[in-house]
Formats: C-alpha cells, sequence, structure tokens
C-alpha cells in the first residue's frame, strides 16, 4: 500500500509581475494650488487704498523669514552646501522677491481677477523652465495641451481687458511675475529633492531676509502703514500661507514630480483665485470668465493625464 505525502503542496501559478506605477505628487501639487489661489485676491484687498504695495510684497517675506528661523533652529537643519547657497539664491529671487513685488504693484491697478489670469500662464512657463534644466522629457501631445491653456490664458486675460490693445504696464509686471515665480518653482522643486520641501523655501526666505527688511523699513519710512482689519488679515495671511506654508505641500508635490506635470495642476488657479475675488472683492462673473475658465480646466485634465500616461507606458 502506498503512501501519499501529505506534505505536497498545491500552489496556484503566479501572477506576472506588474511594476508598481510611479508616485505622483499631484496630491501635494493640488493642495499647495489651493493656498496660493488666495495670494492675488489677498493681495488686492491689501494693497487697494490701505497698505503700499512695497509693505506687502516686502513685508510678506519678513514675517515668513522670521518663522523660517524659528522651525529650522528647533529641528537643527544642517546648513546647506555653497552650491546649493547659489541655487538658493535664485529660488529667492523668484519666489520671495520677484513674484510678490511685481505683483503687489500691478494689483494696485488691475483687478484680482484679471490678475488670476494673467498669473495662469505659470504651468507653461514652469514646465519649460523643468524642461530647459535637463530634468524631464516630454511627448509633443503635453507641450500642445500646456500650449492650449497657456493659449486660453491669454485669450481670457485680454478678453478682460477689453483686447490686448488695451494691456499697459500691470500687465508686463504680471508677466515679470510668471517669469519670476517659474524659474523659482523649477529650481525649488529640484531643491528640494536634496534639502527638503519646507527647508528649501525656509532657507530661501533667510537668505532674502536682508534684503526685504530694507525694503520693509523703506516703506515703513515713506508711508507707515495704515490698514483695515481686514486689510491685516490679509496680509497676515500672504506672509504665513503664501509666503511660506504653502511652499510646504508645493515643493513636495514638485520634489516627488514629475514637475512638468504637477505645474499643469496650477491651470485650475485662476478659477479659483476668480471665484475668491468674487466673494471678497464682489467682482463680477462675466460669460467670458465661465467659458473660460471651463477651458482652462479642460487643458489642465488634459495635460495631466497625457503626462500621466505616458511615465506609466
Amino acid at each position: 500500500m502506498r503512501k501519499q505525502s501529505s506534505a505536497i503542496a498545491h500552489r496556484s501559478p503566479l501572477l506576472p509581475h506588474q511594476p508598481a506605477r510611479p508616485p505622483s505628487g499631484l496630491g501635494w501639487g493640488l493642495l499647495g494650488v489651493v493656498a496660493f489661489s488666495f495670494t492675488i485676491p489677498f493681495t488686492r484687498v491689501a494693497t487697494r487704498d490701505g497698505l503700499s504695495p512695497l509693505f506687502v510684497g516686502s513685508g510678506r517675506a519678513v514675517v515668513a523669514a522670521a518663522l523660517a528661523a524659528i522651525a529650522l533652529a528647533m529641528t537643527r537643519q544642517c546648513r546647506p552646501s555653497s552650491g546649493q547657497w547659489l541655487r538658493l539664491a535664485v529660488v529667492a529671487g523668484g519666489i520671495v522677491v520677484g513674484f510678490p513685488l511685481l505683483t503687489s504693484y500691478a494689483l494696485t491697478q488691475s483687478p484680482a481677477s484679471h490678475g488670476a489670469v494673467v498669473i495662469g500662464l505659470l504651468p507653461a512657463a514652469t514646465a519649460v523652465m523643468a524642461v530647459l534644466h535637463g530634468t524631464e522629457r516630454v511627448p509633443a501631445r503635453f507641450w500642445l495641451s500646456a500650449a492650449l491653456g497657456a493659449a486660453a490664458v491669454v485669450a481670457f486675460a485680454a478678453l478682460h481687458n477689453g483686447g490686448l490693445g488695451s494691456l499697459h504696464w500691470a500687465d508686463l509686471l504680471l508677466f515679470g511675475a510668471v517669469l519670476a515665480a517659474a524659474v523659482g518653482y523649477a529650481e525649488g522643486g529640484l531643491l528640494a529633492r536634496e534639502l527638503g520641501s519646507w527647508q528649501t523655501v525656509s532657507w530661501a526666505l533667510l537668505l532674502a531676509a536682508p534684503l526685504m527688511l530694507v525694503l520693509t523699513s523703506v516703506a515703513v519710512a515713506q508711508e507707515p502703514p495704515q490698514g483695515t482689519a481686514v486689510q491685516w488679515w490679509a496680509f497676515t495671511y500672504l506672509s504665513v500661507v503664501s509666503m511660506y506654508l504653502g511652499f510646504f505641500a508645493w515643493y513636495r508635490g514638485l520634489a516627488i514630480g514629475p514637475m512638468t506635470t504637477v505645474s499643469q495642476v496650477q491651470l485650475v488657479q485662476p478659477v479659483l483665485s476668480i471665484a475668491w475675488a468674487m466673494l471678497l472683492l464682489s467682482e463680477q462673473l462675466t460669460w467670458t470668465t465661465a467659458v473660460g475658465g471651463l477651458v482652462v480646466i479642460l487643458c489642465a485634465r488634459t495635460a495631466v493625464r497625457t503626462r500621466l500616461n505616458t511615465r506609466s507606458s
């Protein structure tokens, strides 16, 4: 009589190995965009018949730098290397000096809704900077989607301003702000992979603090800050969230990447900013705003899906 071994195990065939999908920073990027979407309306609130644009643009960086110094000291962060300090100077020039000052002056003349749609050029500009850094390659379909989104934003801004022929110096300041932020975003996203997201913005703020403190002192000497409670609350948000906490999520999203994809999430920022402008500043919603906002969202969705599909294939 033969005995059958009970040790024989019947194993089901192994499933074919499927590589895990690379992580995406879209969630963190979207959180940062929501935080930044209040920047344009609150800048308009703070500078409209209230605080001076120089004080708003520089003072918020001084407050944020103080918070950054406390955070860095409490966590005993290692100092960046000499090469990283140079790159941090680029980040500081873009997001600490350039963008806040240029938008503060521009929004003394332009409505928040107009400024919001011009800033909507940031996704395309950030993607260009990321590619110029040589960190990512993107397919032609991505560039088509990004170009359509940028074109929609430009057309949207022109219609809001009465046509291309009526663009004025405030628009040039806004376009300059876009360029400054794009450079700061791209370089900051790369540095965040080495230093960390909140560490990158913290060191950049500290690096720019002496200059921004001088500019703030000049602003106070020229025109002592006087504003309503609402304007001071707007300034507080710009200092704590727009200038500091928002970058925790935004740089983390860019660091996880892909940067060209995460940057396109910002195409929904002008739509959110216009919604806040309607609620906070009583700006009217026109048909051009509604149609333009829909086109912007569709372009953002197409660009993101195109980049993700390419990455996972």
